[in-house]
């Protein structure tokens, strides 16, 4: 868990303000001896981990409540780096926009790029820069609420920090977790990410339109997801060329009416 190497500390240590990247130099020491002292060690960051997690989970269900008064779908989509989520997401908002109401939480170790690119499309954005942090955590979302309008029956998109390891853990408060992955990336890493794959409802299999250049196994990697999450849905698309966005917008659709029920 990412708490080993300090990320998951504080979330007042992160930046919450909207396009401010600030440089968040925390004090990690990395030092890892190898003596033979490990026991008592282990159970302090066991204890930190919990404490950590325990915290999490409250800002998550205070989440959980705001989206529910609203009856706001909110997904959180993880990745490794360079998946195509937001040109994913630019792609979705530009074929919801005006259907309902859309916002976008942009998670970056730093730059706000992202989310001027969402801002581009007429979509509020608000950035929240991690600094050292992997992931992003319920109380980071929690505070973007603040400033980021939630409209009644909308979607709100949170992207993830790009990493398929510690995201798993962390609970923001959304119905779903949305898995994107590229086709670039290789069919094993469901298997190599075990955690990520089993926390997501659905997997979508990103840039489908460069298959015919590569030794992608579309059916070995659905298997793979399979294996660890027998559950998980799964999407074959590309956000570039449009090939099975139609499917995408149907899943979130789909997923807008439970949250009207459940609500």
């Amino acid at each position: 868990m990412c708490t080993v190497c300090g990320c998951g500390a504080s979330a007042s240590d992160h930046d919450h303000g909207h396009h401010h990247d600030h440089d968040h130099d925390h004090d990690h020491d990395h030092g890892h001896g190898h003596g033979h002292h490990h026991a008592p060690e282990q159970g302090r960051l066991l204890r930190i981990e919990m404490d950590i997690l325990a915290e999490n989970n409250r800002w998550a269900e205070m989440n959980r409540k705001s989206f529910r008064e609203h009856q706001a779908l909110a997904l959180n989509l993880v990745s490794s780096p360079g998946s195509g989520k937001t040109t994913l997401l630019v792609k979705t908002i530009m074929m919801l926009k005006g259907k309902m109401g859309l916002a976008v939480i942009e998670g970056d170790q730093q730059t706000a790029l992202d989310a001027e690119r969402i801002e581009a499309t007429g979509i509020p954005a608000h950035q929240v820069n991690t600094g050292k942090g992997c992931h992003l955590d319920a109380h980071m979302v929690r505070h973007a609420l603040e400033t980021l309008p939630l409209e009644r029956n909308g979607v709100l998109f949170i992207e993830n920090v790009g990493n398929l390891v510690c995201p798993a853990g962390f609970d923001l408060g959304e119905a779903a977790k949305v898995a994107v992955l590229s086709v670039t990336e290789g069919e094993d890493k469901p298997l190599k990410y075990p955690d990520m794959f089993r926390a997501a409802s659905l997997m979508i299999l990103n840039k489908t339109d460069l298959l015919p250049h590569l030794d992608f196994n579309v059916g070995k990697c659905i298997d793979y997801a399979r294996r660890v999450h027998p559950g998980i849905g799964v999407i074959k698309l590309s956000a570039r060329s449009g090939e099975g966005m139609e499917d995408w917008l149907a899943w979130i659709e789909a997923q807008r009416a439970m949250q009207r029920v459940a609500g």
